[in-house]
């Protein structure tokens, strides 16, 4: 066995169905008063409904949190915590909310309680991203890691099957890359087997029933090892892509995930090929990359990134874009390979290995 190091992150996670009713419990733990809740504006019922759980202890509602994190969206957030006199947030819903508690959390030290209603994992991570002038910076800091963890898959029973399945291998992203990072470890492998294995078996479910208690519960499972995984070790060109993708062309997150991942894993397949191996086995198939387009494009999911808003022209730019500040990676980043890897995710072609 390599030697290893191995850091983990301190965080409370509660799960299991019904486990929101804990929540004021949990406000209480952190020794807090006053929690501004946090959502997307599509989520904003979900967020006046935890607002109203809380009572007292609820100190508004900031139903404004967007993908990616814009700097001028976190600024208004931690202002309205300072003038409500918030000493706490609650982040319910997706990566893009979870992100924005995240970048309160840097600048002011608040911390996170995160109800997770997406599979994005997330709320396991040191990791935050900021996008300020048309790019996202990312980075790593232990203040932004949420205090506390909510998982109740009965949040998730209303997420449609769309997102469910481009959430779930946003997630499967985040344990394959978790293999072949240069700090991979023997404890993150396994957490990163066994929650590509939960979605994998999670997501054909949803798809038969949508509202599968215990489809949900073993994807979100699934999703808290993924993610865990991801705060644990490095990224590699997979992340570097979809960063890339989404903070300079505003592709969507999860989407943007399902659809290059096939395609890195093919460019690292073979300078990676045990993460291969464990990666086929754990969904299934025979190869990573194709196991991995063939789960998201069984179920529904998209698989080229001309269908969410990428423009062709764009590609030479989002390959020299991604050529700088490179991510640690099992192949050396090779311009014309990582072009084409850019086109043929583009065109939605199946990998040939």
């Amino acid at each position: 066995m390599k030697s290893f190091i191995y850091n983990g992150q301190p965080a409370r996670v509660v799960f299991g169905a019904g486990s929101l009713q804990h929540l004021a419990r949990e406000i209480d733990a952190l020794g807090a008063k006053k929690a501004l809740v946090l959502s997307t504006p599509e989520q904003q019922a979900s967020a006046e409904m935890v607002a109203n759980l809380l009572g007292s202890r609820a100190a508004g509602v900031f139903a404004r949190a967007v993908m990616h994190v814009p700097i001028e969206t976190a600024r208004v957030a931690l202002d309205m915590a300072r003038v409500l006199g918030a000493d706490c947030a609650v982040a319910i819903g997706g990566g893009s909310t979870t992100g924005l508690g995240k970048a309160i959390a840097l600048d002011s030290g608040l911390p996170i309680l995160a109800i997770p209603t997406t599979y994005a994992g997330s709320e396991m991570t040191p990791i935050y991203g900021i996008t300020e002038a048309g790019m996202k910076k990312t980075g790593r800091d232990p203040r932004v890691v949420p205090r506390v963890v909510i998982y109740d898959p009965e949040l998730t029973l209303g997420l449609p099957l769309a997102m469910s399945v481009t959430s779930g291998i946003n997630a499967i992203a985040h344990a394959a890359e978790g293999l072949y990072a240069t700090d991979s470890n023997p404890v993150m492998n396994l957490m990163a087997k066994e929650g590509m294995a939960a979605i994998a078996r999670a997501l054909p479910a949803i798809k038969e029933v949508a509202n599968d208690l215990q489809a949900r519960s073993d994807a979100l499972y699934g999703a808290w090892l993924c993610g865990t995984v991801l705060g644990n070790v490095g990224m590699a060109l997979h992340h570097k892509l979809c960063h890339t993708l989404g903070g300079s062309f505003n592709l969507p997150h999860a989407e943007t995930h399902t659809i290059v991942l096939p395609h890195s894993l093919a460019y690292n397949a073979a300078a990676a090929p045990d993460a291969m191996r464990v990666i086929a086995e754990a969904l299934g198939g025979s190869s990573a990359a194709q196991a991995v387009f063939d789960l998201a494009k069984n179920n529904g999911a998209p698989t080229a990134l001309k269908d969410i808003g990428m423009h062709e022209v764009d590609l030479d730019k989002a390959a020299g874009i991604a050529m700088q500040n490179q991510y640690p990676n099992p192949r050396p980043l090779e311009r014309v390979a990582l072009r084409q890897l850019l086109q043929d995710a583009f065109d939605g072609v199946r990998p040939n290995r």
